[in-house]
């Protein structure tokens, strides 16, 4: 299963320990480092473009440091592939579509109450 950081997108908490390698952005986005997080992120998206865990926690940074359109296309990037179980932080296992979906709905909340 594949490793995912966005908490933030499902309000869970952020207990999980983090990767030694920090190759998912965890230990960034766990402190709140989005910008970081998401030159991290880029820099690995390069070597694994369809790493649906890489462009979630990607996409949750953006989002976080006011990149909404660059955050919406790595979660419709998300969709369009085949969905994968996904192993959260707090435990539970949810699809990746799943994950991209709350993500999207989260962009559309927190811009209509800006």
């Amino acid at each position: 299963m594949h490793k995912i950081v966005a908490a933030m997108l499902m309000g869970a908490c952020l207990t999980t320990p983090a990767l030694a390698a920090d190759r998912t952005g965890y230990q960034a986005i766990a402190a709140g480092d989005f910008t970081t997080a998401a030159k991290r992120l880029e820099a690995e998206r390069r070597i694994f473009p369809d790493r649906p865990e890489l462009m979630l926690n990607l996409a949750a940074a953006y989002a976080q440091t006011g990149r909404t359109a660059d955050a919406r296309a790595l979660y419709r990037g998300v969709l369009d592939r085949p969905a994968v179980a996904m192993d959260m932080p707090n435990g539970a296992v949810l699809s990746s579509h799943d994950v991209a979906t709350r993500g999207l709905s989260r962009l559309t909340t927190t811009l209509a109450t800006r």
